[in-house]
């Protein structure tokens, strides 16, 4: 009986070493790959100034001011980015400290917007400007404060990369300000929005 388990336990072992090279066998495949890659970027929406100087006066200040009295200041606006927008910028202003001076919407500050279609020719300070070239409407009189305000005639401004636009911005102060507006102060800011164009494939 002994012997019979033996070479049972033998045979045994036998047949499992037998299986386990045999099993070594069937992954033996043929295999083939290949492979691919490309970039992805993204893109930018970029609505800049000019640089601080004849191309943004807009960070300059003005005191004194008096009833009647106009504020000029010339800036460039250009689209440095490489993704088009949907439209041209608009313009959302915004005072803080806030006077009358901006808050009173008829004998407060009134603002226009022109463009030209070169470099504007500046004299001052105090600063007033001359178009060599033409010059056309992007925002007519208004209360300086306003938000989302559609700004004409820079449809160029859409392309990523179109050259800059020369614009002035002009501020008045009413002749029908009356005392209730001396010695105020406000602190207007400037900012241009630009969308991006609808998305598209690529």
């Amino acid at each position: 009986m002994h012997r019979l388990s033996v070479k049972l336990l033998v045979s045994i072992a036998v047949l499992a070493a037998a299986a386990s090279v045999a099993g070594l066998g069937t992954f033996a495949t043929f295999t083939s790959s290949t492979t691919a890659s490309n970039t992805v970027s993204s893109g930018t929406v970029s609505i800049a100034l000019g640089a601080v100087g004849p191309a943004n006066r807009l960070t300059v200040d003005a005191t004194a001011v008096a009833p009647g009295d106009t504020i000029q200041r010339a800036f460039d606006l250009a689209n440095n980015g490489s993704i088009n927008l949907a439209a041209a910028p608009t313009l959302t202003t915004s005072a803080s400290p806030s006077s009358l001076l901006d808050s009173n919407v008829t004998d407060g500050l009134q603002m226009v917007i022109q463009k030209c279609s070169v470099a504007w020719t500046e004299s001052g300070p105090p600063y007033t400007y001359t178009c060599g070239g033409t010059t056309t409407s992007v925002l007519a009189s208004r209360p300086v404060i306003g938000s989302g305000l559609a700004l004409s005639n820079l449809g160029s401004l859409v392309t990523a990369g179109a050259p800059a636009e020369h614009l002035k911005l002009t501020l008045t102060l009413p002749s029908t300000a009356d005392n209730t507006f001396q010695g105020l102060t406000s602190t207007l800011t400037y900012t241009f929005n630009g969308t991006q164009r609808a998305a598209t494939d690529k």
